[in-house]
């Protein structure tokens, strides 16, 4: 039987945050979940006491459902497997797993023996349909999302290909979701919620540099570019970001043009670095990669992500969990 992203995840509103490396920390995770939403942390290449440290900021900050979002291709089998082992031992079971694109079975399967929730981002019909027989929530992304692309269809064409083959699923449209009305066309493709990225790197709580958040508040769609430059640390990958000087001149020397902290360790960026200009990174930002979709059309200012949330309830399916958010932390 057909359920709402919300009935699923036992949240109030059937929208996820995106878990972005760098920009999504525990922070924006929990204000998200806070406000009735699905909220999700950026877990990336972390591992060990750097993962542990998030984990441990996440569970304090939030008793309701949230996630951790893992790049299988990214880290490969041997370290998604111990990042997935963290997850498990470390956390409450209202913390889901959050997977951008397919990792092996086994992975799908430890997940849901551990009684947790599994969502899975995909960009086709047939990754769709695989996530979906391993139980998960499917998030459809189209091309219009900003950040890594996993496909090449539009949102809506492939949440209707995926509601087809799928007629009972559950399953989250992604991409160039800025606004109310942007979402009601996802679902009325066929969707059972929305995911945002774009429209919560210009809040409060997210960590993304302030000229990340002030270049997305006034870009349009027209101002992203689909690309491969930025491919060190993540290889092989398409990505929509905003047009800069490395992606208009991919030919520039591979030197370093800044300097980062994650998890209190630091770091230097190279130019085409995959990673983003977070409030820890210094340096020449605005050749840094800033990922962004066509939904920046509906950005501006910076705001608070419950006022982000809030904006998007009145068009989603909501459950009454009163209850369990009444609970305290």
């Amino acid at each position: 039987m057909r359920t709402t992203l919300a009935e699923e995840l036992g949240i109030r509103v059937s929208l996820l945050q995106s878990g972005m490396g760098g920009v999504a920390g525990p922070g924006l995770a929990c204000a998200v979940s806070e406000a009735g939403a699905g909220g999700c942390v950026g877990g990336y290449k972390l591992t060990g006491e750097a993962l542990s440290a998030v984990l441990r900021r996440l569970t304090a900050g939030t008793a309701r459902p949230v996630g951790v979002n893992l790049i299988p291709e990214v880290v490969g089998p041997d370290e998604l497997a111990r990042q997935v082992t963290q997850v498990l031992d470390e956390t409450p079971p209202h913390v889901h797993v959050s997977l951008f694109g397919m990792p092996g079975d086994g992975v799908c399967e430890r997940v849901t023996a551990a009684g947790r929730k599994l969502v899975i981002q995909v960009g086709t019909v047939a990754d769709g349909v695989r996530a979906a027989e391993r139980g998960a929530v499917v998030v459809v992304q189209g091309i219009e999302a900003g950040g890594h692309l996993l496909g090449e269809t539009e949102r809506d064409t492939l949440v209707a290909q995926l509601r087809a083959a799928l007629p009972d699923a559950c399953l989250v449209a992604a991409g160039g979701i800025g606004s109310p009305d942007e979402a009601s066309r996802a679902l009325a493709a066929g969707a059972d919620g929305v995911l945002l990225g774009t429209a919560f790197v210009n809040t409060h709580e997210s960590l993304a540099h302030r000229s990340f958040k002030d270049a997305v508040g006034s870009a349009g769609g027209t101002d992203t570019v689909i690309t491969d430059v930025y491919e060190i640390g993540w290889p092989g990958r398409r990505h929509r970001v905003l047009a800069t000087a490395a992606t208009r001149d991919p030919g520039q020397a591979k030197k370093f043009i800044g300097r980062t902290v994650v998890e209190g360790k630091p770091y230097l960026v190279p130019r085409f670095s995959a990673a983003v200009p977070t409030e820890a990174t210094s340096g020449r930002i605005e050749e840094m990669a800033m990922y962004c979709g066509l939904s920046c059309d509906a950005v501006s200012g910076e705001v608070p992500a419950a006022e982000v949330v809030a904006g998007f309830a009145p068009v989603l399916p909501c459950a009454d969990i009163t209850e369990t958010l009444s609970g305290e932390k």
